[in-house]
Order: structure tokens, then sequence, then C-alpha cells
């Protein structure tokens, strides 16, 4: 299954375009620049844009300075500030493929709700060896799951995620399930339906399943889970308002979870392939759940409700159990699950959590290796105690004495993670709080990119 970015043309296809060259700090230009460089003080600094004119007035060569060293993901400022047209990108062959990605990755543009200024977009030439397929493959995968986030939460509801769900499937050849509304308890999925039972029916909560290539038993199975809260109220225990302000991205999970899955069957990688997402609304009305009350979960293992702002673990509960039941050979899970991790990390540095050291090591070596950051945390036995309660199996919010709310939400996570494979959990943000040239404010794709090399590396034929 191949796909073409429109931005995107083959080295071939290149005939014309115009060369952008990166200059490290205090390095000579090249005769045709330098007497403009000198003019507009261009000393090379990081981020420094020169676009030199040519004798017949057009654009003859753009330079960019790149500070003391080149980094492939500075590309991804550069297309929102170029004039329309064909580029080339003159880099090193080992550069190349991720700083074509990271140009595509800057042009992404959220314009669903507001018209932007007609103007011919800045195109590129892929470089000699860059894989087009490929590298436009990941950048859609990107793509739709910032415009999922992006996407307000009236517009962006449990049945347009399954909506989104159905597509991606179709496309892929793949079988697709939804169990929805009371329906969810026949079909023993009691944490999904608790927590999206207020919201109103045609926001009806659902558990969305995709089954790809499950005949193929030959084949290693992968699942990927994703927290589906389409707005998050925090239920009962109201959050402020400026907490409750940008939570139509509490459903980033399931947009991770559903890219990746399509990206991973647009690849036609060696893998069978579950998708699993659960998808509610964490509303506030007369049949809201309620702190004091006891859950049932899929597992069987009950749960006490301490905080309904807690819920993402819940539903993520239910769905990471269905994981298990397919004896999965690896399972990865999103989630914009706590705060908590943000205050430890920040909001570009999402928590990586797992106890499997291989699984640690090539999720770390691939986030690297693509620039999509990620930084283990610990899976710390000392604070599994804090979930401890004295009239339920568990509860969801942890005792205060623990305060690493990211690790004990993991360590909740853990109780019900498959156990046939090896298994992480992402604690993504999954929102830039900043604009930024090539990031706008708004959704990003955090440890998608680092989860797809990992699985290219892990299950390479």
């Amino acid at each position: 299954m191949s796909v073409s970015h429109p931005l995107l043309v083959s080295a071939q296809d290149g005939d014309g375009a115009i060369p952008i060259r990166f200059v490290q700090a205090g390095g000579a230009l090249d005769v045709g620049a330098r007497r403009w460089g000198d003019l507009h003080r261009f000393e090379g600094k990081a981020g420094q844009l020169l676009v030199v004119p040519g004798s017949d007035g057009e654009i003859a060569q753009v330079v960019v300075g790149s500070g003391t060293t080149f980094d492939p993901m500075s590309v991804r400022g550069l297309s929102a500030r170029l004039p329309g047209g064909l580029y080339r990108l003159e880099v090193a062959a080992e550069d190349a493929e991720l700083a074509t990605l990271a140009f595509l990755l800057g042009a992404y543009v959220f314009d669903r709700y507001k018209a932007r200024p007609d103007r011919a977009p800045a195109r590129l030439a892929a470089p000699d060896g860059v894989d087009v397929a490929e590298v436009s493959r990941i950048a859609a995968a990107c793509a739709l799951a910032r415009e999922m986030v992006d996407t307000p939460a009236a517009d962006m509801g449990p049945l347009q995620i399954e909506t989104i769900a159905r597509e991606i499937a179709e496309s892929a050849g793949a079988a697709i399930s939804v169990t929805t509304g009371d329906a969810l308890l026949e079909e023993n999925y009691p944490a999904v339906h608790a927590v999206g039972r207020a919201a109103a029916p045609h926001r009806a909560q659902r558990l969305i399943e995709i089954g790809w290539k499950l005949d193929r038993t030959d084949l290693p199975l992968v699942a990927l889970v994703g927290k589906g809260v389409v707005f998050d109220t925090g239920g009962l225990d109201l959050k402020p308002a400026a907490g409750m302000r940008n939570m139509k991205k509490d459903m980033g999970g399931s947009a991770h979870a559903l890219a990746l899955g399509r990206l991973v069957m647009q690849a036609d990688l060696p893998v069978r392939l579950v998708v699993i997402v659960a998808a509610v609304e964490n509303a506030v009305s007369a049949d809201a759940f309620r702190p004091g009350d006891v859950l049932n979960s899929r597992k069987g293992l009950t749960i006490e409700i301490g905080n309904t702002d807690a819920e993402g673990r819940l539903i993520l509960a239910d769905a990471l159990t269905r994981a298990g039941e397919h004896e999965p050979d690896l399972t990865l899970d999103f989630a914009t699950l706590t705060g908590a991790a943000r205050v430890a990390l920040g909001p570009d540095l999402p928590p990586l959590y797992t106890d499997d050291e291989a699984l640690a090591a090539g999720l770390l070596a691939a986030a690297g290796q693509v620039r999509d950051p990620l930084w283990r945390m610990p899976l710390w036995a000392g604070y599994r105690a804090a979930l401890d309660t004295e009239i339920a199996d568990l509860k969801n919010d942890s005792s205060a004495w623990a305060q690493a709310g990211s690790v004990t939400a993991a360590l909740f996570l853990q109780k019900f993670a498959p156990t046939t494979g090896a298994w992480a959990h992402m604690d993504i943000f999954a929102w830039n709080p900043r604009a930024r040239p090539g990031h706008p404010e708004g959704g990003e794709a955090q440890a998608l990119r680092a989860c797809y090399a990992m699985l290219k590396a892990r299950y390479a034929d």
C-alpha cells in the first residue's frame, strides 16, 4: 500500500529545483551567496535563513545556518518560511531521509476552521536514495494523529474515532469490531462502560478493535492500545477551567495507536496486528461514576474510585486486558495519561515505561535514530503499595505519599498489561504548547516515529 505526499516529488522529477545549502557558524559561503550574505549579516547561526537571488531576480539558492552541527530535524522549520517553489536539500546521504521527513512534518497546517492565505507551497524534490513512499507514509501518519488531536471535541467524539478506524481498516483489508453503549457490559468491558456512561447517547462509549492478518499464525502478533477520552471534564471531580481548556487532546493516545496501526499496515510489516481503542467522553450527568464507587474490570480486579479525573487508566485497564487475550508478542500503549509526566519531563519528552530491557533498549535506540525523543522512567516497585485500598483490589488514584503520579499510573496499567510478551507504555502529551517554525501550537505526534522504527528493526524480514 503506497502513498505519496503532495509536497514531495522523486529525485528524477526535481529538475530545476532550488538548492538549499546548510552552513555551519563561521562557515564560508560560495561565491554566488557571499556578497548577499554580507549584506544581510549572515553568520551561519542555527535557523538563519538567506534567500539568494540570481541575476534574473529569481531565487538562485537558499542558505540555512546550522550552528555548530547540522541537525536534520532542524529542516522542520523551513517549509513554512520559504517562498513557494520546488527545492532540493543538499545534505549528507545519511541525513537525507530524516531531513526530508522533517520538511514534510513542518508543512503540517490545521485549517479545517480557518481560511489560510492562498499562496504557492514550498515543495521538495527528494534527495537521491530517499524512499519517497516510506517518508510520505510516516509524514501522513503523524499528520493524522495531529489532525485528530487538533479537532475540537464536538467534531471528534467516539463516533468520529470509530469512523476513522473503519476507514483505516477498510483501506487495509482488515477486520474491525465495535462494541458500544450497554453492549459493553454484555461483552465484559465494565470499566469502559462506567467511564463513558454519563455522555449523551449520540456520544456513547465504545471499544474499537482492528485485526489485521490474524490468520497468519506464523507471524508474531503486535497489539497497539490507545486511550480515547474525547473530552475530559474530570468527571464529578471537575477539573479547573485552565486544566479543562485543552482536554480535546485527551484522545491523543487513540490517535497515535490508529496512526501507527495504519502505518504498520501500509508498510506491510511482517506481523499480525491488533489495534484496540477505548473511546469515551468523561462527562457529568446524574449517571456519572462517583468517587467512592467500586468498578469491576475485564480482568476481574475491582477498582475503588478515588478521583474521577483518573479515568484514562480505567478504560485502558479493560483495553489492555483485551489485548492480552490475543497473547501478543509485543504490546504498546499510548495515553495522555498524567499531568505528573509533564512536571517530571516537560511537554517535549514523553516518559517510557517498560520492564523489558531489550524492548527499552530498542525503543531508546530508535528514538535517537529518528530524533523522536523518549525517556525511560522506572516502574518502581516501592510505589505499588500506593495503589492499595481496604475495600477493593486497587484504587485509581495513588496515595499522596508516593507523589510520583506518572510512575504510579504506569504501575496501575502494569497490573492489566499482557504477560505473554513485552509491554511498553508511553505517557505522551500530544501537544505543542508554544508555536515556532515547523511546530505550530496544537497537536503533536510523539513516540509514534520511534515506535515504528523499533517495530521495523524488531520484525525485519
